[in-house]
């Protein structure tokens, strides 16, 4: 008589810990990114949905007359410093507790890495990255003050301004714009560096789990990150809501809805994607330095706290 089969039980499903070295991680490549072409490639981007009549040409020659070189960085310091070394924090977070809690449902990992990033970029986008890309924009399209020959108010001096009279609504202007950005940004990310890297994998005869190299890395990555700008629209939403571009035409209380309408009236379905260009070089530069300087900064952050970093990158 045959021995019964042994029936094996499923993987015991373990929830992945927040590590300080992949938030370290996450962190010193985000303010690095930020802090060189990340900033400037933000503020063109901005400029061109704010002022959707300037091209190219104008946006550059409107930024650089509001302080030369230091005119591209505006809203670095303290907004987008705070955004780029708090939202990773916030997405690791919340992500590694939604795939978990998609697992245990009985989602594949594929759809749990997706509803885990989603999940944390709606995070990122009520926690951090509401008030900070607002004031990112307000310090952005503020310069009517400097055009009309006076000193235009400092940073804090703005938040104080907008907090006194509108109160966290005021500073939290075009949140919910941020949000529908973040999870749409996350969920299609993920999903298309995914279906890049399997075309790559293919075209180079990776096709059983070998390891890609760094240009394949950035390859997979950039297409997928530039493919995201698709849902441009949400962007010049939010930059439209959050600005201080004067428009007499523009409605009060601005609703998403509203904004998309208004757009559309002005400007047709070449507003809604006005910056779109640097949108995609932000997306590819985020890249570059996510993969092709992860393993250094990987290899610093373990010598600096002793721990392993899990993170990928």
């Amino acid at each position: 008589m045959s021995a019964p089969l042994a029936i094996q039980a499923p993987p015991k499903l373990e929830k992945k810990p927040v590590k300080f070295s992949n938030l370290l991680l996450g962190a010193g490549l985000n303010m690095f990114e930020v802090t060189t072409l990340g900033q400037p490639l933000e503020v063109v981007k901005t400029t061109m949905a704010a002022n959707r009549s300037d091209g190219f040409a104008g946006a550059m020659a409107k930024i650089w007359s509001r302080g030369g070189v230091l005119g591209f960085y505006q809203g670095l310091i303290p907004w987008a410093w705070i955004e780029a070394s708090t939202k990773g924090a916030v997405l690791l977070f919340v992500a590694s507790e939604a795939e978990f809690y998609a697992k245990s449902f009985g989602a594949p990992d594929f759809l749990a890495g997706i509803s885990g990033g989603m999940t944390g970029g709606l995070a990122q986008a009520y926690a951090t990255m509401g008030f900070c890309t607002c004031m990112k924009t307000v310090e952005i399209t503020k310069h009517k003050v400097a055009a009309a020959g006076m000193k235009p108010p400092g940073t804090m001096e703005t938040f104080m301004e907008i907090w006194r009279k509108e109160g966290i609504r005021g500073i939290n202007k075009g949140v919910n714009a941020v949000a529908v950005r973040q999870v749409t940004n996350w969920g299609s990310r993920f999903g298309l560096s995914r279906v890049a890297e399997t075309g790559i994998r293919r075209v180079t005869g990776k096709e059983h789990g070998e390891k890609l190299g760094v240009i394949e890395k950035i390859t997979a990555s950039a297409l997928g990150g530039g493919l995201s700008a698709w849902n441009q629209p949400i962007e010049v939403i939010r930059v439209e809501m959050q600005s201080k571009t004067e428009d007499p035409k523009r409605p009060k209380n601005l609703t998403v809805g509203k904004t998309l309408k208004y757009i559309y009236s002005e400007h047709g379905v070449k507003g809604l994607y006005r910056g779109v260009t640097p949108r995609i070089g932000l997306g590819v530069w985020q890249t570059v330095c996510m993969v092709a300087l992860g393993d250094i900064a990987k290899e610093a952050v373990e010598k600096l706290t002793g721990e392993k970093v899990t993170a990928k990158h």
